[in-house]
């Protein structure tokens, strides 16, 4: 797969932070590369203060490991960095190595657009240490953004209550990299469409638009500028009308709406950008309906995010369509997920060493172990529910029952015995010897199982604010595992 068709023309070896670079010389240097160890991907929190997060980037994960790899120019300029005492920072037999260095790691991962949670590995990679360690900040880079954006996009698909959601944040997002992205990103969480036409390229994502207000001001007066664009665009004549004053705008609206129904073709609906949203749009409802046009929609926009959304629904604004732009593709109210890449096992002398991260915060202790990610659920009325996630180690054995313990909080447990819930693991193979083993589905494919996902969420996990926290835990002899590292490392055994 060829996700981004040329996009980059340049290796992205180096698209790393130094330390990276540092630590894999260092292994290097003391003999420790091909020590095989384990990473982990994951985030501590849900964004927005939200129960839950849609996992997105990962056909951007295997593109990238696909071609990994150090060109002559990458070794060219690492050769000519220097330490502080005006000396090579790296010995060419180093760099000698990287330029044979072959990505041969195993990885697996948790498909795009399933619903995650805080503490569950989106990516798990095995392999010598020294490979897992320079793949670290790209893989952060491309999962923590568009984690975070297709998160935005699905809260926004909630909040719209299954009504159109239109992306058009490009002019508005960070560089032709983050437009990209989040324009692929917002389509997998729920978003129906995008103006961007390389990313509807690229991608295959649909995509919308009209006119702007610059058309408008292009004319001598608003209603030539309505009949100029249903003459040129018939077939595509939504029409902006707060250019100047809105309801009047709509009138004129319908004045064209009537040419294009004389000639057979249809007003498809009018945009409103400004002002009191929810007034304006019952207004409209009403005289468009009065004048015979019940079937043109009403698109708003206007720096709209889901509470926006909820307060216009609330306010029972007559919006058919929603088009976002700003608040979704820089992810207006946080900044960054804060996904972190953190070692949990290391093989020494054949035998697993599991590894921990102590922390004063409860919340940055990490887990250890080969973990996997076991999702419960029921049906009901052919219906499905999720129920709780189970974190387990690939290397225990489990028990009949399953007693699943937030790593947290001991006295959050819940307790499922064997044949009690359907489950299925969420990490599937990617990689296995460095060659790639997944095919990512189409990217509608993605999107249509964000919405599964979403549909299959207890409601009280999706509300905005105060949400319910969907158990997630550790099983109980990983959990005691951990607990008896955290004892031994703080001498407490």
């Amino acid at each position: 797969m060829n996700l981004t068709n040329n996009l980059y023309t340049s290796s992205l070896a180096l698209l790393t932070d130094f330390y990276q670079i540092t630590m894999a010389y260092g292994y290097w240097k003391t003999g420790m590369a091909e020590k095989t160890g384990v990473f982990n991907l994951f985030f501590r929190k849900n964004p927005f203060n939200g129960g839950f997060s849609v996992n997105c980037g990962l056909s951007y994960v295997i593109d990238l490991l696909q071609s990994f790899q150090f060109t002559d120019t990458d070794l060219s300029y690492l050769s000519t960095l220097e330490g502080p005492d005006g000396r090579p920072m790296f010995e060419p037999a180093f760099l000698a190595y990287l330029q044979e260095l072959k990505f041969t790691c195993d990885v697996d991962a948790i498909p795009e657009g399933t619903v995650v949670f805080p503490h569950e590995p989106l990516i798990r990679v095995k392999g010598p240490i020294l490979q897992c360690q320079l793949i670290e900040s790209p893989l952060l880079n491309i999962i923590n953004y568009q984690t975070l954006i297709a998160t935005k996009a699905a809260r926004i698909h909630v909040a719209a209550k299954g009504e159109p959601v239109l992306e058009f944040g490009l002019r508005r997002a960070q560089g032709i990299d983050g437009a990209l992205a989040a324009s692929r990103a917002a389509y997998i969480g729920g978003g129906t469409s995008t103006s961007n036409v390389l990313a509807g390229k690229l991608f295959g994502i649909p995509v919308s638009g009209t006119h702007a207000h610059s058309w408008i001001m292009a004319f001598d007066d608003e209603l030539s500028a309505f009949k100029a664009y249903a003459e040129a665009m018939p077939n595509n004549c939504i029409l902006l009308v707060d250019t100047y004053n809105t309801l009047e705008g709509v009138k004129k609206a319908i004045e064209v709406g009537k040419i294009l129904k004389s000639k057979g073709k249809q007003l498809l609906g009018v945009r409103i950008d400004s002002g009191d949203l929810a007034y304006l749009s019952i207004e409209a409802r009403k005289m468009l309906d009065e004048a015979g046009f019940p079937d043109a929609k009403i698109v708003a926009s206007n720096d709209l995010d889901e509470n926006i959304i909820s307060s216009l629904r609330t306010q029972d604004a007559k919006i058919d369509v929603w088009g976002i732009g700003t608040k979704l593709v820089t992810a207006y109210d946080q900044p960054a997920l804060g996904a972190v890449y953190k070692l949990a096992a290391l093989k020494e002398d054949g035998k697993w060493q599991y590894k921990i991260k102590l922390s004063e915060q409860a919340i940055k202790v990490n887990n250890p172990g080969i973990q996997q990610v076991r999702r419960f659920y029921t049906q009901k009325n052919s219906r499905r529910q999720i129920v709780a996630d189970m974190l387990y180690d690939t290397l225990q054995t489990l028990e009949e029952k399953h007693k699943i313990i937030d790593p947290l909080d001991i006295t959050r447990q819940k307790i499922i015995h064997s044949g009690e819930a359907d489950f299925e693991e969420l990490l599937v193979p990617v990689f296995r010897g460095g060659t790639a083993t997944y095919e990512s589905p189409k990217i509608a494919d993605i999107r249509s199982a964000t919405l599964r996902n979403l549909a299959e969420l207890p409601w009280g996990v999706k509300r905005f604010v105060n949400p319910h926290s969907y158990p997630v835990g550790l099983e109980e002899k990983l959990f005691t595992k951990k607990t008896d590292l955290i004892l031994k490392l703080r001498n407490l055994d």
